[in-house]
């Protein structure tokens, strides 16, 4: 507002015989005035405008030169017209404005010099200009919100981004120390008590029995130092060197079993299959995850474990002789069966999990064949795999 006022009377020096003298208090009142009505411009840029108009038409009237100094207010004003309204408005405005200006002074000024007539085009072009700029400088505005809008997306989309990979990262820690905790821990338990029971009479196997015990405890913390060794790992350190348990250990596992008192039985139906890293996995984990429960819960002498080849899906079965205390997989308490469940929905394969009729527990897993391997074996590319 001062900068206008002060532009105004600056303008008013200049008088209509080109010569140069102070401004009159005819130039003070219209500087102070058409000023003081700027402050509207924000909250009513039209109105305003129409008001600086006005007092711009009252410049020649009162014996002033118009120039664009003197037009300053209307000036800024069509700045902020650009800037807040709409084109429609903004254009017929600023036409409007432009049209009083020229017609006013021609009114009051019969002869104009090639001199005079630049002035008015200036003046009458002023606002018009002023009203691009300030259009510029909305979509300017505008595109430096959207930036900023979509950097502020991008953000929040990649900080979910990262808390879903941290969480999915910590299910699945989560699913390797339980399965490997509750495996070995519960392998070291019976080994102990075979060992407490055997103490009295059979020392030798007793001792044998404790000689298991630590080899069980020493293979665990070794897999619990591996496992607990990626949390310390940074996103690009190297793999761990040791491949992932899969079919192939299962041999070494039963034996584990053996020791602990179960007596195990596994049998292959159909011709085996090379499978994936992470459906092998699911696979051990599930003959794993119940063996294990049947050594921890149920009281039973035996299980059996069948593996069925088809043409897309491997058949995962795990039955035992005792009496089961386990219950049904959606009221269970613990985090087993609902994590073998959810490995095995990963791949794509289904779980169920329950008692027997007869007596016993039951647990069954299909897991998906690649379509590359089941075509090449059932053209004979496949070697067969021994059943015991």
């Amino acid at each position: 507002m001062t900068t206008a006022f002060l532009l105004c009377l600056l303008g008013s020096v200049l008088q209509v015989d080109d010569t140069v003298a102070p401004p009159s208090a005819a130039a003070y009142l219209l500087a102070a005035t058409s000023s003081a009505v700027m402050l509207a411009r924000h909250r009513a840029p039209v109105a305003t405008l129409a008001a600086t108009t006005v007092f711009g038409m009252l410049v020649a009237p009162l014996g002033l030169l118009l120039t664009p100094l003197t037009m300053t207010p209307a000036v800024i004003s069509a700045y902020t017209l650009g800037m807040r309204t709409e084109r429609r408005t903004a254009v017929a405005a600023l036409l409007t404005s432009a049209a009083l200006l020229v017609v006013s002074t021609l009114f009051f000024e019969d002869d104009l010099s090639w001199e005079d007539t630049s002035r008015l085009v200036t003046v009458a072009s002023s606002p018009l200009v002023a009203a691009v700029l300030g259009r510029l400088a909305r979509h300017r505005q505008a595109h430096l919100a959207y930036v900023e809008e979509r950097a502020l997306r991008a953000e929040v989309s990649r900080d979910s981004e990262a808390r879903r990979k941290v969480g999915e990262e910590r299910i699945r820690i989560a699913r390797e120390l339980h399965d490997l905790v509750a495996h070995q821990i519960t392998l070291a338990n019976a080994q102990a008590n075979v060992a407490a029971h055997l103490f009295s009479t059979s020392p030798d196997k007793a001792r044998s029995s404790l000689d298991e015990v630590v080899e069980t405890t020493r293979h665990a913390l070794d897999e619990l130092r591996a496992t607990v060794g990626l949390l310390r790992q940074r996103d690009d350190a190297p793999a761990s060197r040791e491949p992932a348990p899969g079919l192939a250990h299962v041999p070494m596992l039963l034996e584990s079993f053996r020791l602990a008192g179960l007596e195990v039985s596994v049998h292959h139906d159909g011709t085996a299959t090379p499978l994936p890293p992470a459906v092998d996995l699911t696979a051990y984990r599930i003959i794993q995850e119940a063996l294990t429960n049947v050594t921890k819960h149920a009281t039973a002498r035996s299980a059996d474990v069948r593996l069925t080849w088809g043409s897309e899906r491997v058949g995962i079965r795990i039955v035992d002789d005792g009496v089961s205390s386990h219950t049904p997989l959606e009221h269970s308490p613990g985090y087993g069966l609902i994590g073998l469940r959810e490995r095995t929905t990963a791949v794509g394969g289904t779980f169920t999990a329950g008692p027997r009729p007869e007596g016993g527990f039951i647990v069954t897993a299909h897991l998906p064949l690649p379509v590359a391997e089941s075509r090449a074996r059932t053209t004979g590319g496949s070697p067969d795999r021994e059943g015991r």
